[in-house]
């Protein structure tokens, strides 16, 4: 009959084991660039990112509410039609810090992302693909906050 102790003993042999060969799981680590999210206008965002200003598009396309109730969580999405792009970000014009997300792209995914930013205020918000050659295209939609849910 197997012990408890002897259970643990082989489990910490295995464990260790698994370790020594690099089979167990890694700490998952997120990069972000500091002075890219510590931006306040386009112009200085370009210069963190390493890009060139952005142009307008119509393969990329922005969505989210006309109107959020709520400023703490509007949902916002991006997608793009674009071949080969590498990055898409979305932008709140308004907000102390004007980078909200960034979305790594592989080619094995399709570039459309969705998820909730906060917004301090009304304000355009910004979705950005950047291609493989740095091409910066955008859409912009403005959206409204309401104050408190209240319609102010």
């Amino acid at each position: 009959m197997q012990t408890r102790r002897d259970m643990l003993a082989r489990s910490a042999s295995v464990a260790a084991a698994l370790a020594g060969l690099g089979l167990l799981p890694q700490a998952a680590r997120a990069e972000w660039s500091q002075p890219a999210f510590e931006a306040k206008t386009m112009a200085e965002l370009t210069k963190a990112l390493g890009t060139s200003a952005p142009a307008e598009s119509k393969d990329v396309t922005i969505t989210g509410p006309d109107i959020a109730e709520n400023g703490a969580v509007v949902p916002v999405g991006a997608a793009t039609t674009l071949p080969g792009v590498k990055r898409l970000l979305l932008l709140v014009e308004k907000n102390p810090n004007m980078l909200a997300a960034v979305f790594d792209v592989t080619d094995a995914v399709e570039p459309n992302i969705s998820t909730r930013v906060k917004m301090g205020q009304s304000s355009n918000v910004f979705a950005v693909a950047i291609t493989g050659d740095n091409k910066v295209l955008y859409a912009v939609k403005e959206i409204k906050v309401t104050l408190g849910g209240c319609g102010g």
